[in-house]
């Protein structure tokens, strides 16, 4: 457990706060590129690690994150005009770049000088494997932009979907790094034979783990009784400060997720599938990815989850007693509702920690060790793009081989290709 500081030293994400400038030195999943469609299209609000934010697409493609209220007199630049390389505030028509420079104050004389003294907020974008990218860190120059695989491979090789979980985001990522759960939670009652993975899962659900430091985070392997004198091993990755990867048990490829701020009480949760060495191919839904594994069925319009707390995330009594552990659909609602219903930032002094929670522990334990070493020295662990070189996996290995020589090469990704472009 940890006691009421160190909760709130690992949850609170705002400006100023030990976590929040630890995070801001990344670079920060902010958006899909899809989010901003044309150039000179319709601003939107967003909202990370408590700022308030609106982007937009200039004139030239280039994407903007600039802070939502305007440096005059504090109106919201989402009503703004997108217009010639620009966000207009409609308030005054003052006007300002993608770097946050005001280019136009209309409201003034011909012969003031005074916009050349005023700057908004703005934060640098990047796009890259269909997602924009923020720095909102001190650094200059810029950190590398990550090389996480699902961000590398060819057009078409991956699936990235976004949605709200509204908790706070350590409880989501603890979530993503339990490999205990999955033998409850994610059960089903009468397992297809040919689900491999979800076969060898259930029938040992006492996974013992070997856990290991990266340069970027953590190689967590559950362990489980195959077949006699073999075991079944799940190999997943954390990667700073909020990255999950984990091998298939429905979707199609290599899955991921990618927990990011909202504010202290949500979080943005990403939601990745992909393959390497083929083009994946994930059932839409108005345009969304959905299914039975990792992807939610949203709201039209909205990020929020159809199955959510204001409907029991639509649990089906007569289904949890005949098809399923917890009558839930899908396993993305079936994380949320296990992580949700904890509260909004759960007190981790009433839990009670067992042998299961291992990788919870090293968790906690890597983002502490990261964050002392911020604080001492500004060293930001993690950020170097070659330890970003790393996937997931899952095999079944005679007992006697250990889990780092049988999986070998499977646990090191091939950029065969330049990296796509949004």
């Amino acid at each position: 457990m940890l006691t009421p500081e160190e909760n709130e030293l690992l949850t609170r994400t705002g400006p100023g706060t030990p976590m929040g400038t630890l995070l801001r030195e990344y670079w920060i999943p902010a958006m899909l590129s899809d989010d901003l469609p044309t150039a000179d299209c319709a601003p939107t609000r967003l909202t990370l690690l408590n700022e308030r934010l609106v982007a937009f697409r200039d004139t030239n493609g280039q994407v903007a994150l600039i802070a939502e209220n305007c440096p005059h007199r504090g109106a919201s630049l989402f009503f703004g005009r997108n217009e010639e390389c620009g966000i207009r505030c409609v308030y005054h028509g003052w006007k300002f770049d993608v770097t946050g420079e005001c280019v136009d104050m209309p409201s003034e004389p011909a012969e003031s000088n005074f916009k050349s003294k005023i700057k908004a907020t703005a934060y640098p974008c990047e796009e890259r494997g269909g997602v924009i990218w923020t720095y909102m860190g001190p650094s200059r120059p810029l950190p590398p932009l990550p090389e996480l695989e699902w961000a590398m491979v060819p057009a078409g090789h991956a699936v990235v979907s976004k949605r709200i979980q509204e908790c706070n985001w350590l409880q989501a990522l603890e979530g993503g790094v339990d490999l205990s759960h999955i033998s409850f939670l994610h059960r089903n009652i009468g397992v297809p034979g040919d689900q491999r993975g979800q076969e060898l899962t259930q029938r040992d659900p006492i996974p013992r783990f070997e856990i290991v430091d990266s340069e970027a985070g953590l190689v967590i392997a559950a362990r489980r009784n195959a077949e006699e004198g073999s075991y079944y091993w799940r190999i997943s990755q954390f990667l700073l400060p909020w990255y999950t990867m984990f091998p298939p048990l429905v979707d199609e490829g290599m899955g991921g997720h990618a927990w990011v701020p909202i504010d202290d009480e949500s979080c943005w949760a990403y939601s990745m599938t992909w393959n390497p060495d083929s083009p994946v191919d994930v059932e839409r839904r108005d345009g969304q990815p959905v299914g039975e594994g990792i992807y939610s069925n949203l709201i039209p319009g909205t990020f929020r989850p159809r199955a959510n707390r204001d409907n029991d995330y639509l649990v089906d009594r007569e289904v949890q007693r005949t098809r399923s552990f917890t009558g839930i659909p899908g396993f993305a609602a079936q994380d949320c509702a296990a992580q949700e219903s904890m509260g909004l930032i759960f007190d981790r002094s009433k839990e009670h920690l067992s042998s299961g929670d291992m990788p919870i522990m090293a968790l906690r334990r890597r983002l502490q060790d990261a964050l002392t070493a911020h604080q001492a020295s500004q060293d930001v662990d993690g950020l170097a793009p070659p330890s970003h070189h790393v996937r997931p996996t899952a095999l079944v290995l005679p007992s006697g081989v250990p889990f780092q020589e049988g999986a070998g090469e499977r646990s090191e990704p091939h950029y065969s290709t330049p990296a796509r472009s949004a």
